[in-house]
């Protein structure tokens, strides 16, 4: 690569935004949170040929980056690099270690991504004429997705057989559906922007209803059958991260992607052990509050049976889910200075995926609540996720991210997991000095939230490092946390297919509070936890140890300050 500036500051920006431009060119017409694929009328390539040019491509800008005199960078070009180099790291491990041959994970699917890309809004004739062009290619790329996953398990790299049961039924809806207009992926061609309607309605609709019978429905049905008949029966036995080829290294590269941090799995464990010992003293004095009689077990027991602390419909749970969200938006701007323009709205999650679903999933302008299993959706933590998953959580932190000028758009539309993650476990915390947990039972629910967490460290790296079955890590999380027994099994599962995500969590979390705590020691009365927290958000999605030097930075802005 070659360039004509001279400055450290101009060389990096150049290599950066000529990564993105590629990336993002690499990943069109993908839809997903991070937008690292633009808009196409054509869904990405996933062959073998695309996978091993994006490997060499990624590993030329790291040898690039790291030609970089970083002290000639300023503060700010000093971040970009950081943050940069970590994300092209974190792609290049994938590439090496051939991820692309497990293609989804105990949260999502390819397939599952699509549903989403239909319901998104597409409010002119170009956004439409796109769409349509990704489900025309929706049978090539799911062949090239089997072609990958087939090649994974004659190596033995595919997804543990235990977490794949109903995995295949649920892509009958996009297939057995009574007709085209009934298909999901139907849904933007049914209420069209009244000046479309007029002019290209009917031959829109037309056209969908022949892509989505002769195209879509048998590439589902096509895709339905590999799963049942041939990816299930052969997926591997085994539980483990480290069981796989080459896989302590690839369990390494999975902590080193969702933590940022290079970590050993021996020291998250112990972490995590001490963390839940630490919680579960706390757990016992609000149990006490609450008046129960009775042991930890006891009371874990009668929270999953007791009808009061659940809701007996969906409209229930979204009602309370947004009742307060209100109450944070009374004091939210209390507690962070600079709020994002754009709101979010609060919906179900979609039935075809409800049953292996989160209780909850936050974005920019989304909140989606899982209304299946009331029984198993307890009020007493509703608090607790809202503040996790809307605001000041993952709606909120994501859309100031967005919206913040300045920043490149790799900082402002990327999401770290160990940052986004972090941030919005701190925000379950900050709900205490927010007031918002009301009853001793709210209060626990938020305990058990942050145990639930907690024992993410052991039981990610139990499973994975030290060879933990199944039932044992239930086991574990039934004994520590206040989760029902679905929430129990589908988390058990989830950490099971996708190794080192719930790291992110906590090690996240634990990184913001110990550098809030530095930063009140040092500045004492200078203190200003509105202005902490703006520091903390100022910065995008950024590496842990970024994040640190951050705040050492804030610190040393403020010590001297006379306000």
């Amino acid at each position: 690569m070659q360039y004509v500036t001279n400055s450290a500051n101009d060389r990096l920006h150049a290599i950066c935004e000529r990564e993105w431009t590629w990336r993002r060119e690499q990943f069109a017409g993908y839809d997903d949170e991070d937008s690292q694929g633009q808009p196409a009328d054509h869904l990405p390539h996933v062959d073998v040929t695309t996978q091993i040019r994006r490997a060499a491509y990624w590993s030329d800008v790291l040898q690039t980056l790291g030609y970089i005199p970083e002290h000639e960078l300023d503060d700010d070009a000093a971040i970009d690099l950081a943050v940069h180099r970590t994300q092209v790291e974190a792609l290049l491990d994938g590439q090496r270690f051939r991820t692309w041959e497990m293609p989804l994970n105990g949260d999502s699917a390819f397939w599952s991504d699509l549903g989403f890309t239909a319901r998104r809004p597409h409010h002119s004739l170009a956004e439409l004429e796109q769409y349509l062009g990704q489900l025309r290619d929706i049978p090539r790329y799911f062949n090239e997705q089997i072609d990958n996953m087939r090649a994974g398990l004659a190596r033995g790299f595919s997804v543990p057989r235990v977490t794949l049961d109903g995995r295949a039924a649920s892509l009958t809806p996009f297939f057995q559906s009574h007709g085209a207009e009934d298909n999901l992926f139907f849904t933007p061609l049914r209420n069209l922007p009244g000046p479309l309607e007029a002019g290209d309605g009917d031959r829109l609709r037309a056209e969908a209803c022949r892509i989505i019978q002769h195209d879509v429905m048998p590439a589902y049905a096509h895709l339905h059958d590999f799963l049942r008949d041939v990816y299930v029966p052969q997926a591997r036995p085994t539980l483990a991260a480290a069981d796989l080829p080459n896989g302590e290294a690839y369990y390494r590269a999975q902590i080193r992607r969702f933590t940022t941090l290079d970590m050993r799995p021996a020291d998250i464990h112990a972490i995590g052990l001490n963390e839940v010992e630490l919680l579960h003293d706390e757990m016992e004095q609000t149990i006490a509050r609450t008046g129960f009689k009775g042991g930890f077990r006891a009371f874990l027991d009668y929270l999953r049976h007791e009808p009061r602390f659940y809701a007996t419909s969906a409209e229930q749970l979204l009602k309370q889910a947004a009742w307060i969200a209100k109450r944070v938006d009374a004091c939210v701007g209390d507690f962070i200075g600079r709020l994002p323009r754009q709101r979010f709205a609060i919906s179900p999650v979609p039935d075809e995926l409800a049953e292996s679903y989160t209780s909850g999933r936050g974005g920019p302008g989304m909140y989606l609540l899982n209304t299946s299993h009331l029984s198993s959706r307890p009020l007493y933590a509703l608090t607790a996720l809202t503040l996790h998953e809307a605001s000041p959580g993952h709606a909120l932190q994501m859309s100031l991210a967005a919206e913040m000028e300045g920043l490149p758009d790799f900082r402002r539309l990327v999401h770290l997991s160990a940052y986004t993650e972090g941030w919005a476990l701190y925000c379950e915390k900050l709900g205490v000095e927010m007031g918002l947990y009301e009853t001793p039972y709210d209060h626990f629910g938020y305990l058990a939230y942050q145990a639930w967490r907690a024992c993410r460290l052991v039981v990610d790296t139990g499973i994975h490092h030290y060879g933990w079955s199944r039932e044992k890590a239930r086991n574990y999380l039934r004994d520590n946390t206040a989760l029902s027994e679905i929430e129990v099994c589908s988390e058990v599962d989830r950490y099971i297919a996708w190794p080192g995500q719930a790291l992110s969590y906590y090690l996240g979390m634990l990184c913001i509070t110990q550098a809030r705590a530095r930063a009140e020691q040092a500045l004492g009365a200078r203190f200003d936890l509105r202005h902490f927290h703006d520091a903390i958000l100022a910065q995008g999605s950024v590496p842990l140890p970024v994040l640190e030097r951050s705040v050492d930075r804030f610190i040393a802005q403020h010590a001297h300050r006379h306000d």
